[in-house]
């Protein structure tokens, strides 16, 4: 299609050369790079332009899709989101989509429906394995190319761990191929949902026709949220798979791992249509109840010690039960890589004032000797897929890990690092730091699949001076499940308390030998995680019973003695609840609101005094989406788009409201008088905290997606030095009375 008038003539320096389609969003074109190198470049509508949440939801779309280029989609060539009208050139993928080949030479079969089908799994595995979630998976968006199927087009994707943005009363999506939960609660969607439409875009390659199909997006709407679909005109030997990848829950479909195995099983030749065979029209046919069974099948009870899927039991807070257990073993590394999300070396309260065991330093208002702002990068054990990292600061020294990196130790002067230690396992998004102790810092290992004899996750104690190695423990991966920290590891005074392997109870090992002082079993029918909140060390628990069902709506905390390990009177809490810190010598929890299996944001307060052995509650005005965190006895929530809430954890009332700049943001850190908040783009806001009025704010630092709800903070002081964490292993730092000038 030509250029048409009006139609810019280059864009960031790429002359244009043909129009190749345009869209709600924006106008895609053809341009060549100086070699001659064909790309797409796509230009945001100009009334787009000036509205900050579309601005925020392309900068979202450009770093995911950085995040996830590879061989199944659009690499990025080069793109502005900032500009006055943003772009992104991507990789030209020569092909039609499946869209237009289904309209002009009608559905696929055979192998020809097979290998798409296996190139679409492999692309979903890929975008998933970096933690993100597509979320418009549909014919428009998957070119087929000489190559193979390439998926493109990531404007409304996400990461796993974050918070949806969505544009002001709107649905987003394309509801034939959305899934349940997308429609229902949009908030609450996963890599499951990706499975979901990819089930409804194989029914359309097979059949040219999705599965709820109706007259109207409202009635197609009803039937993907409440009726079977049509599956009778899908080759026999494809129906089963794609049955599982329809059910309505999540945690009935399988991964995309799982389904990557489940199609490669599949004949060479999957033969053509049958729409007259079994299961036609809106009924279970033999197959789908064949699916039903395999569903119903017990995972075997007995587990051995330290095996990977014991360590991934209860890696995730809503993890279910694998699909399939004959394929549990293949996957217990990936289970436990998707459901360590969001380490915290200091807690997510964010108050580096409280003496948590992690040396964090309190401001001091000076600057390390002869600083000067920096910018560094720590290069983890797979550099293909960098994360980020957590620090914490003992004078002029930070210690740093998270994803690849069990440790590194950084120079808060000028960003020279004089040692790093790294992990050989895929890197997980949010997995940082333990803490460090006297002169000893603790990182978490994640085990290199190729070496299954390794214990999944390690806690690795190093020295501080060299990073050499003084012993490594293996921990469980279930604090998530527990008490949403994915934290399995303390450090408290001279130990660390931590999960053992097989998970069956708290031990505390000596911080510089690993020689276990003390053990303590789980209650019985119970698992518990060590937490600690300023002084104080306490075990959360919760009931198997609750665990198995992936809820965890009554834990309990009891106080956990420091020398005997030996464990206090529960206080009951009513959850499900996260910890937030504490204020006036009690702990505070947020409680979750859900909207069926999806978590919607926060919309109470308990308020846990351990002395008195009671909790008190208090509602909040509204449901506060979120990230949580808490400083100088204020609760705070920052949402994806911004907006950072002040809650006064006795009554829950809102202290304040203030909308920044600063999306997907995570804090606070207090010191020097202000507030800091900071995202995975490395954008900076510091506040005032009695009215939350900006002192000042800088622009983002790395390309990065907005990062998950419910992350630990990313700024760390250093006396006068403001410490920032972002996306790809970026360190900067700059001082706070001179932060770097916005635009």
């Amino acid at each position: 299609m030509s250029l048409r008038g009006g139609d810019p003539a280059e864009i960031g320096g790429y002359p244009l050369e043909a129009r190749l389609g345009s869209g709600g969003m924006g106008t895609v074109f053809l341009a060549r790079t100086s070699s001659g190198r064909p790309v797409a470049i796509k230009l945001i509508h100009q009334q787009f332009a000036a509205d900050e949440e579309f601005r925020i939801r392309f900068r979202q779309e450009v770093a995911a899709a950085r995040r996830v280029s590879g061989a199944f989609t659009a690499a990025v060539v080069d793109a502005a989101p900032e500009a006055e009208q943003p772009w992104m050139a991507t990789t030209y993928i020569e092909g039609e989509t499946l869209a237009q080949h289904i309209a002009a030479a009608g559905p696929l079969d055979g192998a020809e429906l097979r290998r798409l089908a296996i190139g679409l799994a492999e692309a979903l595995r890929d975008i998933h394995r970096v933690g993100v979630v597509h979320r418009d998976l549909k014919p428009s968006n998957v070119v087929l190319s000489p190559e193979g199927p390439r998926v493109i087009d990531f404007g409304i994707s996400r990461a796993a761990d974050q918070q949806t943005l969505t544009m002001t009363g709107r649905v987003i999506g394309t509801p034939p191929f959305m899934s349940p939960e997308q429609l229902q609660a949009p908030r609450g969607v996963g890599p499951a949902s990706d499975v979901f439409s990819l089930g409804t875009l194989l029914v359309y390659a097979a059949t040219g026709s999705g599965p709820f199909d109706a007259d109207s997006p409202y009635m197609t709407a009803y039937q993907v949220v409440h009726e079977e679909p049509s599956l009778g005109a899908v080759p026999e030997a494809l129906r089963v798979v794609v049955g599982t990848c329809l059910d309505k829950e999540p945690e009935g479909r399988p991964s995309a791992d799982e389904l990557l195995v489940l199609l490669r099983d599949l004949p060479a030749d999957l033969g053509g249509r049958d729409a007259a065979g079994p299961g036609a029209g809106r009924t279970r046919d033999v197959l789908t109840e064949q699916h039903d069974a395999m569903h119903s099948t017990p995972v075997p009870a007995a587990v051995p010690a330290g095996s990977g899927a014991a360590a991934g039991t209860f890696a995730g807070r809503r993890l279910r039960d694998r699909w399939r257990p004959v394929l549990a073993a293949a996957v217990a590394v990936a289970a436990i890589a998707g459901g360590v999300a969001a380490l915290d070396p200091g807690g997510p309260d964010g108050d580096e004032g409280a003496d948590k065991g992690a040396g964090v330093a309190a401001p001091s208002g000076s600057l390390p000797d002869g600083f000067e702002p920096w910018r560094r990068t720590v290069a983890g054990g797979r550099e293909d897929i960098p994360d980020e990292l957590r620090c914490v600061a003992r004078g002029d020294a930070l210690f740093c890990g998270g994803g690849g990196v069990i440790a590194t130790r950084v120079n808060a002067r000028d960003g020279s690092r004089e040692w790093t230690v790294k992990s050989p396992g895929v890197p997980v998004q949010g997995m940082h730091l333990v803490g460090a102790a006297e002169d000893a810092v603790f990182g978490y290992r994640i085990a290199d699949q190729d070496v299954p004899q390794d214990p999944p996750v390690e806690v690795v104690a190093l020295a501080a001076d060299d990073g050499r190695k003084l012993w490594s423990a293996a921990t469980g991966a279930q604090s998530k499940a527990v008490s949403g920290r994915s934290q399995d590891a303390v450090v408290s005074g001279s130990a660390v308390v931590m999960v053992d392997g097989a998970n069956s109870r708290l031990e505390a090992r000596d911080a510089r030998s690993g020689e276990i002082v003390w053990a303590t079993p789980f209650p019985e029918g119970r698992r518990c995680v060590p937490v600690q909140e300023g002084r104080r060390l306490l075990a959360m628990c919760a009931s198997d019973a609750e665990l198995d069902t992936t809820e965890v709506r009554h834990p309990a905390l009891h106080p956990l003695d420091r020398a005997s390990g030996k464990l206090g009177e529960p206080v009951a809490v009513d959850g499900p609840a996260v910890f937030a810190g504490e204020a006036d010598g009690k702990l505070v929890l947020l409680q979750e609101h859900m909207e069926g299996p999806a978590f919607t944001g926060y919309d109470g307060i308990a308020l846990v005094d351990m002395a008195a052995g009671k909790a008190t509650y208090s509602r909040l005005d509204r449901t506060y989406g979120g990230t949580p965190g808490m400083a100088d006895g204020v609760v705070y929530v920052s949402g994806q788009t911004g907006l950072v809430s002040a809650l006064d954890p006795a009554t829950g009332r809102r202290k304040w409201s203030r909308q920044t700049s600063v999306e997907g943001a995570s804090g606070p850190v207090a010191g020097g008088g202000a507030l800091y908040f900071s995202s995975a783009t490395g954008r900076v806001v510091a506040l005032a905290p009695e009215d939350g009025r900006a002192l000042w704010s800088t622009d983002p630092r790395a390309e990065g997606l907005t990062g998950e709800v419910e992350a630990s903070p990313r700024v760390t002081l250093a006396g006068r030095a403001v410490v920032v964490a972002a996306d790809k292993n970026t360190l900067f730092a700059f001082d706070a009375k001179n932060p770097p000038k916005s635009g």
